[in-house]
C-alpha cells in the first residue's frame, strides 16, 4: 500500500495568466471566421477536444471551419497551430518555484506523485521536455485515457495506474472543469489551489479547503497520511 497526492495541471501546477492577461495571445484571424463566431463553436467542442474524440487541434479547426461552410486552408490552419503551441509551451517554461519546492517535500516523504489533466494534445506539447515531469510516477491526460474531468473514470484510472484507493489520495486543483467534486465523488480528499487565481475565480468554488500557496498542503490535515510505506 501507499499514499498518492495528485495534482491538476494548468493554473495549479502552471499558470497561463500574469498580472490579470494571458502571457501569450495567438489570433485565429487567418481562418476567415469571425473571432466571437469561432469561440463559441470552440467552447462547443470542448468535450470533444478533451476526451480525445478530435486527435489533434488542427482537426478542430477543420470542423469548424466545414461547420461554417469555409473550405480549410491548411497553410492558415497549420499557422494557427503554430501559434496555438508556441502559447501553450510558455507556462512550461515559467514554473513557479514555490510549486517546485513543494513536489521535491513530497517526494522526499515517499510519497507517491499524480498528475490528472484535462488537455488535448498541443496544451501539453512541451511537458516531457519542463521539469515538473521529472517528479511524477504517473501521468493521465484526458485526451489519452479518452475520458475527462470529472468523470469518475479518470480518477479511478489515475488510483489504479499508482497502485493506492481513492479514500489514500489527495487531489489538489484550481476548480475548473468541476474536477473538486469529480475528485470527491470518486473517494479522494479534494483540495483548492488558489495561488494562481484571483480571488473572484476562487470564491466561485465552495466546500472544499483552499491552499493560498503550494506550501500549505504541508499544513493541511490531509497529509496526515504522510509517511512512507
Amino acid at each position: 500500500m501507499g499514499v498518492a497526492v495528485f495534482f491538476d495541471l494548468y493554473e495549479t501546477l502552471i499558470t497561463e495568466w500574469k498580472n490579470g492577461r494571458k502571457k501569450v495571445k495567438y489570433s485565429i484571424e487567418p481562418l476567415g471566421l469571425d473571432k466571437q463566431i469561432f469561440k463559441v463553436e470552440w467552447d462547443l467542442r470542448r468535450e470533444q477536444r478533451m476526451n480525445g474524440t478530435f486527435p489533434d487541434h488542427q482537426s478542430v479547426l477543420r470542423d469548424i471551419l466545414h461547420s461554417h461552410g469555409i473550405s480549410p486552408n491548411l497553410k492558415a490552419i497549420e499557422h494557427v497551430h503554430q501559434e496555438r503551441l508556441i502559447a501553450k509551451n510558455i507556462p512550461f517554461q515559467e514554473i513557479d518555484s514555490r510549486v517546485i519546492e513543494l513536489l521535491q517535500t513530497i517526494k522526499s516523504k515517499g510519497l507517491k506523485l499524480g498528475l490528472i489533466s484535462n488537455a488535448a494534445p498541443e496544451e501539453v506539447d512541451a511537458w516531457e521536455t519542463c521539469e515538473l515531469s521529472n517528479y511524477f510516477n504517473e501521468v493521465i491526460f484526458s485526451y489519452e485515457a479518452r475520458v475527462a474531468k470529472p468523470q469518475k473514470e479518470i480518477y479511478q484510472m489515475a488510483c489504479e495506474k499508482l497502485g493506492v484507493t481513492p479514500e489514500e489520495s489527495i487531489f489538489i486543483g484550481d476548480g475548473g472543469s468541476d474536477e473538486l467534486r469529480g475528485a470527491t465523488e470518486a473517494g479522494m480528499t479534494a483540495l483548492q489551489a488558489t495561488w494562481f487565481l484571483p480571488s473572484v475565480i476562487s470564491e466561485k468554488a465552495t466546500g472544499y479547503p483552499k491552499l493560498k500557496k503550494p506550501q500549505d498542503l504541508l499544513l493541511h490535515e490531509s497529509m496526515k497520511f504522510s509517511k512512507v510505506y
